[in-house]
């Protein structure tokens, strides 16, 4: 089995009326879906779609997304799941980079996407549930799964784009079909028994993956939340029962905080990943809901799991863990040389997982994957037991006066104030020591603290030159699709720093 897709012929056939997906009170039985997904890659082919060509989801998480993803993926076509929030152009940057010959796009979306199409010289076509249902109807299943060979994109996923212009992680149809395998059974051991909540949005990886092809294939249900919000979320367990929970810090953060109560009792596994999860957020989390948090560590590149924190293996707070199976991570220096024992370097990685690489940029692959090794721009540390530590982004560290600060230590202590809920530490240019410490807070909700008050706490707790000179309150922190609050848009004040 090559093809991504053979996991819902699978799962259909074992068990074609269990529920495979949730929406609020309606559901969709595996059999449902599989046939579904046939008609729609039935659809794809009268549409003039071939094998390897490019089709683009633009959809919130609806039935209508895993619908079409498994639709596209079992023609043979390589798909690309773009944010719906996308402005027009934006989406015309995707779909002519990708060279996409299809845009499916959701008919709420606010109209970007179809203007983004008309600029790309793009066929569209619009997601209604009443309408694509009528669509499919005049098809015949396409039964037949394209064949594939493990080493062909199924996925071409767009990085955020932090530097520069987005770029294409092709993924494989192994890549993916490793890293969904791994998650399932040796990670979250997840089976047809579990229910687990889908408000990652599903064209990111993170939701893709870990969340939909897991859920499919080990034949659990999928209670899709078309929007994160923690009420939505906290209803969605306890009227599905709902036994996992996958979210980014953000999210844990927003549970924590809100107020109401909801019988969560059914979890038995939380995991979080995309970013760092406070270790004050989980110990908290955990202590309110009753249920355990395992953080892991992956990225759009990776397909995305890189290493987890075990089930079946002591958790450490703070920690990422260790890598999956067939996956290796070394800690190297700028000179590309493996550090000393217990000292900081960036992570590589050599896997299954690892992209092909940058759709149509071959400059950019061979330096993000010079020898072998994927570098993945974080900055972390090994301790002796083999867990290892995200300390911070490589290209977040701040350098200060000569001396290296990385934020995510100061955001730590930040955490462990009682009256903050999100914090975000950032370096802000200095004419003297080139970069100076800053801390943008989000308090919890009818909590009080000043600015100098924050201050002094980080000052008694972090040596002279690491605590942050200027400190700022907000109503809430910038956030990007996938919830990872983006730092690259948080500015400090135009005030003098403090201290």
């Amino acid at each position: 089995m090559a093809n991504l897709a053979e996991f819902l012929v699978r799962t259909a056939a074992r068990q074609p009326r269990r529920p495979a997906l949730r929406l609020g009170l309606d559901s969709v039985s595996y059999g449902e879906l599989d046939e579904r997904s046939a008609r729609a890659a039935a659809l794809l082919r009268a549409e003039g779609v071939r094998p390897g060509d490019r089709v683009a989801l633009m959809l919130p998480n609806v039935p209508e997304f895993v619908v079409l993803y498994y639709g596209a993926l079992r023609a043979g076509a390589i798909v690309v799941p773009l944010n719906p929030l996308l402005k027009e152009r934006e989406t015309a940057y995707h779909l002519t980079d990708s060279g996409a010959v299809l845009l499916l796009e959701w008919h709420q979306a606010p109209g970007e996407g179809a203007q983004g199409a008309a600029s790309a010289g793009v066929r569209r076509i619009a997601v209604e549930p009443a309408s694509l249902a009528a669509l499919l109807a005049g098809h015949e299943p396409l039964t037949e799964v394209a064949r594939t060979a493990g080493d062909d994109i199924a996925v071409l996923l767009y990085t955020s784009g932090t530097t520069g212009k987005p770029k294409g992680a092709a993924l494989t149809h192994a890549g993916l079909r490793h890293n969904t395998e791994i998650m399932e059974s040796r990670v979250a051991q997840m089976t047809s028994d579990d229910v687990v909540v889908g408000c990652l949005p599903l064209f990111h990886i993170f939701g893709q993956i870990c969340t939909m092809s897991v859920a499919i294939r080990s034949g659990a249900s999928l209670t899709l939340v078309p929007r994160f919000e923690p009420r939505a979320v906290l209803d969605a367990i306890a009227r599905d029962r709902a036994t996992v929970f996958e979210g980014v810090p953000t999210m844990y953060a927003a549970l924590l905080q809100h107020p109401a109560e909801a019988d969560v009792s059914t979890l038995r596994m939380c995991i979080s990943g995309g970013a760092s999860l406070p270790v004050e957020v989980l110990r908290a989390f955990e202590e309110r809901f009753g249920c355990a948090v395992l953080e892991g560590f992956g990225m759009s590149e990776t397909s995305p799991v890189v290493t987890f924190n075990h089930v079946d293996r002591p958790r450490k707070a703070g920690s990422i863990g260790t890598p999956i199976q067939d996956v290796e991570v070394r800690l190297l220096d700028d000179q590309g040389q493996d550090v000393d024992p217990g000292a900081i370097g960036e992570l590589a990685v050599r896997g299954p997982n690892v992209m092909k690489g940058y759709w149509n940029r071959p400059e950019a692959t061979a330096i993000a994957i010079p020898d072998g090794w994927l570098r993945t721009g974080d900055l972390g540390r090994r301790d002796e037991d083999g867990y290892l530590y995200i300390v911070d982004r490589k290209k977040d560290m701040i350098i200060r006066g000569g001396y290296n600060v990385y934020p995510r230590e100061i955001e730590e202590v930040l955490h462990e104030h009682p009256a903050v809920g999100l914090a975000a530490v950032v370096g802000v240019p200095h004419q003297e020591l080139g970069e100076e410490i800053a801390a943008a807070v989000v308090l919890r909700p009818g909590a009080q603290a000043t600015p100098d008050e924050l201050q002094r706490y980080v000052k008694d707790r972090v040596a002279a030159y690491k605590y942050p000179r200027a400190v700022w309150l907000m109503d809430s922190l910038p956030t990007g699709p996938s919830g990872k609050i983006l730092k690259r848009e948080i500015s400090a004040p135009a005030a003098r720093p403090r201290g």
